[in-house]
């Protein structure tokens, strides 16, 4: 492996990291604020909002590369769609049926699983034995959290009406990863994002009128405007402009398996703003994901 290779890797994995801690609080966000702003109006402000703010960067690319991205309406639109309109979307509905952390588990669990098979599928992305063990140990992680240390509780889980909604979620994070990597070269990362973003606010626009005229208005509080902000520069424009860095450098499969850190954040974030304790649980299962990603990022030399 050449120097410059292992350099893009480390890279990757930085922000991959990176990506998914920013992330992490989407999950406590979107459980902490359903009583006060509405799933769909949530997303269509977020993206609004992450549209305004990339538009200067991207205007002169966009302009530039036009035809290029007039050439390529109907890829666009199934990016914008699965990772824009569709995902984080899904995850709010859901957050108004089920807990914060289940939000997490099982949006992060069902995601990398599928990215994996989907990059193995449409990208012909191998699958190695290290990044087949790295998997299962992170899944093992994941469900060892769940089922609080005991595995035969997992024979009693329940998946509500909010669970459901989140798996449909890791479904379409999933497409979207898989998009990213083929995104055309001519194309460049500023206008990819400020596209998809116009594109999956302006599919939500409808939903968002629907659904404003059956629910109480957005209450614009100094607290509101600022977790709308943070979610549309932080959780946005940030989040997926190095996000699809990583997947440039370490491929869709591999990147997503670090999807498997937001729980383990989430927790520790519940910790710190919730005021609840960290177990020996949460430890273990913070060290078998953080020994899953070690083992399915094992790269063989040449």
């Amino acid at each position: 492996m050449s120097q410059a290779t292992r350099k893009n890797i480390y890279t990757g994995i930085g922000l991959a990291v990176l990506a998914t801690f920013i992330w992490s609080w989407n999950f406590i966000i979107a459980r902490g604020i359903y009583n006060e702003i509405s799933p769909v109006s949530l997303a269509f402000l977020r993206w609004l909002t992450a549209t305004i703010i990339i538009f200067p960067f991207a205007y002169q690319s966009f302009k530039k590369e036009w035809p290029a991205v007039r050439k390529s309406w109907l890829y666009l639109i199934i990016a914008a769609t699965t990772g824009v309109a569709m995902f984080n979307t899904f995850v709010y509905i859901g957050a108004q049926y089920t807990t914060a952390i289940n939000l997490a588990l099982i949006g992060t669990t069902s995601s990398p699983i599928l990215s994996v098979i989907f990059a193995r599928i449409f990208l012909k992305e191998g699958i190695s034995r290290a990044k087949v063990i790295g998997i299962t140990t992170c899944i093992a992680g994941i469900l060892f959290l769940l089922s609080k240390g005991n595995f035969q509780n997992l024979l009693h889980l329940k998946f509500t009406r909010g669970d459901t909604w989140v798996l449909l979620a890791g479904l379409a994070f999933a497409v979207y990863n898989t998009m990213v990597k083929k995104k055309p070269v001519s194309i460049s990362p500023v206008n990819f994002l400020f596209i998809v973003f116009t594109l999956g606010t302006v599919l939500l626009f409808p939903f968002y009128l629907k659904e404003a005229a059956h629910t109480a208005p957005v209450s614009y509080t100094a607290n509101n405007l600022l977790i709308i902000l943070y979610l549309g520069l932080g959780a946005s424009v940030i989040c997926f402009w190095i996000w699809n860095i990583a997947i440039r450098n370490l491929g869709a499969g591999r990147a997503a398996l670090f999807g498997n850190l937001i729980p383990v954040f989430s927790t520790l974030e519940a910790v710190l703003a919730l005021g609840e304790k960290i177990t020996w649980v949460h430890a273990v299962s913070f060290t078998l994901v953080l020994v899953g990603l070690l083992i399915a990022n094992i790269q063989k030399r040449s």
